[in-house]
């Protein structure tokens, strides 16, 4: 564990302030939960908690699917990372953080088809595979994650299947998340 050498005091409500700077790096936005976690030694771990990461499995086994239906690479993320993903490209972006660009695409609640350009790249961390479709997975009115068609930077873009697969996984996903 990294120590950050910042010290916050716990006020009458219990309540502890996490600084910006950490916020920051760490992406954790107003109203994102976080899982807490004790261990023998006294110390307090706090984990952003992914409720689309609780599907960690039966994500790998939707992508597995989508890649064997239309031959493409599938992923699914979550607001922060690449939970799930079949086709190629695992090793770079495999539990990789999205792309700001990307979680942006999220955000904005619609679908996503990638239409030229040098396109919107999955992840920080590696820049030849891009974001061919993109669809936002909504459950209780929040964005958890996306469905993903991802392709190496110079492929061509998707077609309707690739689209349409995406949208109707998302909100598949979305209602499991639901119950």
């Amino acid at each position: 564990m990294k120590a950050t050498g910042i010290v916050r005091r716990i006020d009458d409500l219990g309540r502890v302030v996490i600084p910006k700077e950490i916020r920051r790096t760490m992406r954790i936005r107003e109203g994102d939960p976080l899982e807490i976690f004790t261990d023998k030694d006294g110390e307090l771990i706090f984990k952003k908690y992914s409720p689309i990461g609780e599907l960690g499995d039966f994500a790998g086994q939707l992508c597995d699917s989508l890649r064997r239906s239309t031959d493409a690479i599938a992923a699914v993320c979550d607001r922060d990372a690449v939970i799930a993903i079949a086709g190629g490209g695992r090793r770079e972006l495999l539990e990789k953080p999205i792309s700001r660009q990307l979680g942006e695409i999220l955000e904005e609640r619609a679908l996503y088809r990638h239409s030229g350009g040098s396109g919107v790249a999955v992840s920080e961390a590696d820049d030849r595979f891009v974001v061919s479709v993109a669809a936002p997975v909504i459950s209780e009115g929040d964005v958890m994650g996306g469905v993903l068609f991802v392709a190496p930077k110079e492929a061509p873009a998707s077609g309707e299947i690739e689209y349409k697969l995406a949208q109707t996984v998302a909100a598949f996903l979305g209602k499991q998340m639901e119950s």
